[in-house]
């Protein structure tokens, strides 16, 4: 019987399932093509017909998480606002996603605890990597635009910079989430964390109010 686009995309995104869940059980390294087309019944060439190796399904996932989470994040940066407070419920909303969502908390877990990075591996991911990036980092340019434009934030702030910052911020307390080495509570972390980055460049005087 002929398959549908519908039957295609449907086995494309079991086999994505399938890969999630192992490389978050195992880690990257130690999945195979056989175990993800045996989770779900399919052959290893059925899976390579899809993906022609792990670094093209890993690169597949995150075009998924990012088509389908950051793109909400865009509702905490409002035109008619300025203030820091956006970046920090950015943050929060985030943190309630993976705590809420499984199969969210299972990609970034895997993506940022078991997934075993090597140039190589960057490299033919790079632009997956870069787009989701792009997505998260324009979102904190956009408001610290907006707070240098008003005076804000001091004049000599490198935008791009502080943006970078906060994404590792993240990105480190994230991993001592996953890693149970964060003995505070997860949301305050990141309050505290960014509030002692904005504390860092707000100009003198300046509070957190409109």
């Amino acid at each position: 019987m002929r398959r549908t686009k519908e039957d295609a995309e449907k086995t494309r995104q079991d086999i994505l399932a399938s890969a999630r869940d192992i490389f978050y059980e195992k880690g990257y390294s130690k999945t195979t093509f056989d175990e993800i087309a045996k989770r779900i019944n399919l052959t290893k060439g059925a899976v390579y017909w899809y993906f022609r190796n792990k670094p093209d399904i890993v690169a597949a996932l995150i075009n998924e998480y990012a088509e389908n989470h950051l793109g909400a994040l865009t509702s905490y940066v409002s035109a008619d606002k300025c203030d820091f407070e956006q970046l920090i419920d950015m943050a929060i909303f985030n943190n309630h996603i993976l705590k809420t969502d499984t199969t969210t908390y299972k990609f970034l877990f895997f993506i940022t605890c078991q997934m075993e990075w090597s140039e190589a591996i960057i490299n033919k991911i790079y632009p997956s990597i870069e787009q989701t990036k792009q997505v998260t980092r324009g979102l904190f340019i956009k408001v610290l635009d907006k707070l240098k434009a008003n005076k804000k934030i001091r004049s000599d702030v490198d935008i791009l910079l502080i943006s970078e910052i906060l994404m590792a911020t993240y990105s480190g307390l994230l991993e001592a989430y996953f890693t149970k080495r964060l003995t505070n509570d997860f949301d305050n972390a990141v309050k505290t964390g960014f509030q002692l980055i904005y504390n860092s460049i707000k100009t003198e005087g300046i509070d957190n109010e409109d």
